[in-house]
């Protein structure tokens, strides 16, 4: 089976910058096994895959080890070649995280994804020792740890002990701060799934939006990921649902050789 493959650096407008995400294009999805081989071979943070269904497509995002239900720049990139090939503005992915909607947006493109707010918790020494430095408050959600930080430059100077990140009740850790130059930065570690440090990590900002929303008293946030490659998107929380719009630009287009 040739497989029509792209990689895609995903929140920013230029190469080498951003999260680079494989795209997959798929008459009909395989099964787990083979489409966890397959990101394993492309070996980025997640591989994306989709198939035609009805009047939408199928989208699962898998990193090097396992599945994941919900992925920002993966769909994002996937978003990104579907409409660039299809020439329309809108996309509807049916995802283990329910139907998500991408529209264009001028030369970017708005994500419709769930909010999942989190919610305060006591600092685990846990936490404190996998990241190297005592956080000024901690939440927490159904799968991420999140530790609130005092500045950027905090969150830029972590050291994080990934064994230790590893052995945490939660497979996300992400820690964040008030931005200098924007609302909020962040940082994502998930080494259980095979991300020690995510370079951007869209679907975190369903959880850190409605957080800095409340803490700062907005609703539309400028937030950037400040890993190595780094990131920007603009977030803008609604009731329950929270946009984030960002940009994308192809690197890598090809072929992936399956075996029949």
């Amino acid at each position: 089976m040739d497989i029509p493959f792209f990689q895609v650096d995903a929140f920013t407008t230029r190469p080498f910058a951003g999260n680079p995400a494989a795209v997959c294009l798929l008459r009909e999805l395989p099964d787990n096994e083979t489409l966890r081989r397959i990101a394993d071979e492309n070996h980025l943070s997640e591989t994306s895959f989709s198939a035609p269904e009805d009047d939408a497509y199928g989208l699962r995002w898998f990193t090097p080890r396992a599945e994941v239900p919900l992925c920002g720049h993966g769909t994002l990139a996937m978003a990104h070649v579907l409409l660039g090939r299809s020439g329309r503005d809108r996309v509807v992915f049916r995802t283990l995280s329910g139907d998500l909607t991408v529209e264009r947006d001028d030369d970017a493109y708005r994500m419709d994804f769930p909010s999942l707010p989190p919610r305060p918790c006591s600092a685990p020494t846990a936490v404190a020792g996998a990241l190297g430095r005592v956080p000024d408050i901690c939440y927490v959600n159904a799968r991420t740890h999140v530790a609130v930080f005092r500045s950027a430059r905090d969150v830029a100077e972590l050291q994080p002990n990934m064994p230790a990140v590893e052995d945490l009740p939660l497979p996300y850790l992400v820690a964040t701060a008030p931005g200098d130059d924007c609302d909020f930065v962040s940082r994502f570690f998930a080494p259980g799934v095979g991300v020690p440090e995510d370079p951007v990590t869209g679907s975190v900002h369903c959880v850190l939006a409605p957080l800095w929303a409340d803490r700062l008293g907005k609703e539309r946030l400028v937030a950037r990921q400040i890993s190595p490659r780094g990131g920007e998107m603009i977030c803008e929380v609604s009731d329950d649902r929270v946009l984030i719009t960002g940009h994308a630009v192809t690197v890598i287009t090809g072929t992936f050789h399956l075996p029949d």
